[in-house]
């Protein structure tokens, strides 16, 4: 990977809908091989794909509640059936198996605190867990989706 696939990857992830004659004005290169730049970047996995960034107010799913969890059952069995049973739930946004005192973390989205306890009475029926704890996220105050390129 040369500057020019950093520089490239720089633009799609904060504009993916910018038109391939702008990315390789932007990069310095002719629209052919910036094209085949970002196939072979897409065909390597680097790029994993490409979505539009919606608003979770206007969505009414406003209030972000950062959920851990905390299980005494550390088995490949019980985080599949746990994963399996969750993959689907459209609140919920990440998951994440954690080091430290907390075993998993999720983030998830809901309109309020009511929507919140419905999500959370569907949870606890999907595993056994040793305790489930909230935070809810008070102020964002920083977003992104554009991973560093600076270690490549």
């Amino acid at each position: 990977m040369d500057s020019f696939d950093k520089k490239i990857l720089q633009i799609l992830q904060k504009d993916c809908s910018i038109s391939l004659s702008e990315i390789a004005e932007q990069v310095g290169l002719t629209s052919t091989p910036c094209w085949r730049r970002i196939q072979a970047l897409e065909k390597s996995g680097v790029i994993r794909g490409r979505v539009v960034l919606a608003d979770p107010e206007k969505l009414n799913v406003g209030l972000t509640v950062f959920v851990m969890v905390k299980t005494n059952q550390h088995n490949e069995q019980w985080l599949t059936k746990f994963a399996n049973n969750i993959k689907d739930i459209p609140e919920i946004m990440e998951f994440y198996r954690l080091s430290g005192d907390v075993d998993y973390l999720l983030r998830v989205v809901v309109p309020d605190m009511k929507a919140y306890d419905v999500f959370y009475k569907k949870l606890i029926t999907h595993a056994d867990f040793s305790d489930i704890s909230s935070s809810f996220a008070m102020e964002e105050l920083k977003f992104s989706t554009s991973l560093p390129v600076s270690y490549l």
